[in-house]
């Protein structure tokens, strides 16, 4: 008898309410039925960013301060996962075959648009498997020499080289990587050659650079900062179009004579290509957002970043323009890592 009451009772109801009396759902709180249940906003779990490069370089420091100031302001965790082989492209294709849906991101930079041309074959697409998030910071390079070359200026250095053709011993970070790169359009501009003597990254070249082992190197400018402010190493260009503010005496390449002349090398987030617009703006202007705080801002200037929190949409159109830019050096130069 309660229960055909009850019925009679429901047949009064909208059918939303009625259904919701049946299933004891309490009165006001929204009730889906069957229907998939309404997604939560961004974030709403742990968000993993994996690094290609091991822990302690410039990119792992940039993750880690990128994860601990996004999770403070999410109020999730956000976990830096070191994904270390293959020139970083390990790492990558792990990002470019996970879920589209910005809880999983790469802390990339122009090595994603370099490895397109120095690897014959990759496991993804480098034009397609990624979607722009955040240009985060610009690390500019720098040409340093050791003091007793006798060179005090980039023509000097130019002109050395064109006395002395592939005798001038020029340490790289690694091979095929943007300080390669750079270094080869600086000589196709002005017609030197140079000895190119890569290393396991910028630290043994430092190290080697410093002792008198090699004569100059081309490396990002934080590496070399101190060594430069306290004389140890001459500075002599640095490439980006504008200076540093960490040392603005030292002149642009085009300032001091390769007339044009601009690389920007570069670290920020990816995402697998098909995640959704809203979600990479989100963490695009979340990104410009912990990178404006003064501390950050100045901790991150103060070691030779160019601070940027680029849009999504702005580095999409660095990668799509720099891929054919860069395709171009690498494959008439000859470079190649497999």
């Amino acid at each position: 008898m309660q229960r055909r009451a009850l019925l009679r009772s429901l047949l009064c109801l909208p059918v939303a309410a009625a259904a919701a009396a049946i299933a004891g759902v309490p009165a006001g709180v929204p009730f889906h039925g069957d229907a998939t249940p309404a997604p939560q906003a961004f974030p709403a779990r742990p968000v993993r960013i994996v690094v290609p490069v091991a822990p302690g370089g410039s990119a792992d420091k940039l993750a880690r301060t990128l994860a601990l100031k996004l999770s403070e302001k999410w109020g999730q965790p956000v976990v830096v996962e070191n994904v270390v082989g293959a020139s970083g492209t390990l790492g990558a294709a792990q990002v470019a075959r996970a879920k589209p849906d910005g809880y999983t991101l790469l802390l990339g930079g122009e090595g994603v648009t370099l490895n397109a041309s120095l690897f014959k074959t990759l496991p993804y697409d480098a034009s397609r498997a990624f979607r722009g998030v955040s240009k985060a910071v610009v690390n500019p390079q720098i040409l340093v020499a050791r003091p007793d070359l006798g060179v005090r200026s980039l023509q000097d250095y130019i002109a050395l080289a064109r006395k002395r053709p592939g005798e001038v011993t020029l340490g790289l970070p690694g091979n095929g990587g943007i300080a390669h790169v750079a270094h080869e359009m600086l000589s196709r501009q002005t017609g030197i050659k140079v000895n190119y003597i890569p290393y396991a990254g910028g630290a043994p070249a430092t190290v080697d650079l410093l002792g008198g082992h090699i004569d100059a190197t081309l490396i990002t400018l934080a590496a070399v900062t101190d060594y430069v402010r306290s004389g140890r190493l001459t500075a002599l260009a640095v490439t980006t179009p504008y200076r540093s503010k960490a040392l603005p005496q030292v002149p642009t390449m085009a300032q001091a004579g390769a007339a044009g002349f601009a690389v920007e090398s570069w670290q920020g987030l990816l995402a697998p290509a098909a995640t959704p617009a809203d979600v990479v703006d989100r963490i695009s202007r979340d990104v410009a957002a912990v990178l404006d705080v003064p501390a950050t801002r100045g901790q991150l200037e103060d070691a030779g970043y160019v601070v940027v929190g680029s849009s999504a949409q702005e580095l999409d159109a660095a990668l799509a323009r720099d891929l054919p830019r860069y395709a171009s050096v690498i494959l008439a130069s000859g470079m190649s890592l497999r």
